[in-house]
């Protein structure tokens, strides 16, 4: 059988000279001659604690850049020697006989680069961890299923279902048409639940979502994790973790602390491609006005509990549910004098109002504020208009792949 070292050296250009390096002035030349001093390393003889120290370099450089002001102030360039300082450490990581945690940490270091750096070498680091994932999944296929009975139990527990009334339900209909879903939804801008048009999705039949699922394809995996019950309260915070660690910590529970993680994340199906091939793009986004590379999707996993507080986006959104039901509230853009918004340039788009809970005294015309509400149960897709506001809670665990377009 390969070597790990083997597979991974044989998706790396064959020798040094076909190992370009190009950046421009930007980047010092002091730190292209580490990165050359670190390709000269991967096809020569040394040691792996010279590799690992200059790759170590690299990325404690890069990282700095990273983090100097804002994030869309960052220099590609920056971004992209961040990725090459992952590519380098990963090799002086696996070029011997790696341990199992060594490989976790090879796989993590890839994350970081799939997060923070930019794509590099026909996006090697993407086809490098699927290299890794493989590794792990055959050191632990031998592991115990401890975790399904969690599951089980989790599954079985009955959440509260608020009780909609009619008058206020979100209107339902069964897979229209483009010209009819064009003509009396999205061109009025008026809500609607899309029933029967997801029911094709793998994560709906051949690979149903679960917990058990996410952790075979994805357990291994480093990714962005929203700490709070919602995004507006002092306490909440954002953390990288693993799939495996933000299941063990926020879903299952096992010490029986009450505590709230959501797995938020805009990147995640292009992070783990096996759960991009479980879903699709909705029909009803062709509508739109830009191309296909221009939707937006991201995933939201958490338990029963977390909110999104209202708030309104700038794009239509659809929002399918694959695990789980959520309560939902909706108001219209008209309204929005009444939903008294943050003042804050930061949540200018988030209302200060507790929705469930509302303050009466201290925001009066929130009451008189028409809504429409639902709870979104697996196989179903809610349009939510563009700027219209909206309110959604977890009613249990849950799962959902929302699809932002113009």
């Amino acid at each position: 059988m390969a070597t790990l070292w083997s597979k991974i050296s044989a998706v790396l250009p064959h020798n040094e000279e076909r190992f370009a390096l190009q950046f421009s002035d930007k980047v010092e030349s002091s730190v292209v001659e580490m990165l050359k001093r670190s390709r000269q390393q991967l096809y020569g003889d040394a040691t792996s604690t010279s590799r690992m120290l200059n790759a170590q370099i690299i990325l404690d450089f890069s990282w700095e850049k990273l983090n100097t002001g804002t994030w869309r102030h960052v220099d590609k360039e920056w971004r992209r020697v961040y990725s090459y300082g992952c590519l380098f450490k990963v090799a002086a990581l696996c070029r011997e006989d790696p341990s199992p945690d060594e490989v976790l940490q090879a796989v993590r270091t890839c994350d970081m680069g799939l997060l923070m750096g930019a794509a590099i070498m026909d996006d090697i680091l993407q086809v490098i961890i699927q290299i890794l994932q493989s590794e792990v999944r055959e050191r632990t296929k031998d592991s115990d299923d401890s975790e399904r009975a969690d599951f089980k139990r989790i599954k079985i527990e009955c959440p509260h279902i608020p009780v909609i009334k009619e008058e206020l339900a979100v209107p339902r209909i069964k897979c229209p048409s483009l010209e009819s879903f064009n003509a009396n939804y999205l061109l009025p801008l008026k809500p609607v639940i899309l029933e029967g048009i997801i029911d094709h999705w793998p994560a709906l039949n051949e690979h149903p979502w679960s917990i058990e699922y996410l952790r075979s394809v994805a357990g291994c995996r480093t990714v962005p994790v929203e700490v709070g019950s919602r995004y507006t309260d002092e306490e909440w915070s954002q953390t990288l973790l693993t799939v495996n660690e933000f299941i063990d910590q926020y879903i299952l529970n096992k010490d029986g602390v009450k505590c709230l993680g959501y797995l938020a994340q805009h990147q995640l199906f292009d992070q783990i491609p096996e759960l991009k091939e479980d879903i699709r793009l909705p029909d009803y986004c062709c509508l739109g006005e830009g191309d296909e590379d221009d939707i937006t999707v991201n995933a939201w996993f958490g338990p029963g509990g977390t909110v999104s507080p209202l708030h309104q986006d700038p794009q239509q959104n659809f929002l399918a549910q694959v695990v789980g039901s959520k309560y939902i509230r909706l108001y219209s853009p008209e309204d929005s004098d009444k939903l008294y918004p943050h003042q804050s340039q930061l949540l200018h788009n988030t209302s200060q109002v507790e929705v469930e809970n509302p303050d009466t005294e201290q925001f009066p015309e929130f009451a008189k504020a028409p809504y429409l509400e639902c709870v979104l149960q697996p196989g179903e897709v809610l349009f939510i208009p563009v700027r219209h506001w909206h309110y959604v809670r977890s009613l249990e665990l849950s799962f959902s792949v929302s699809f932002w377009w113009s």
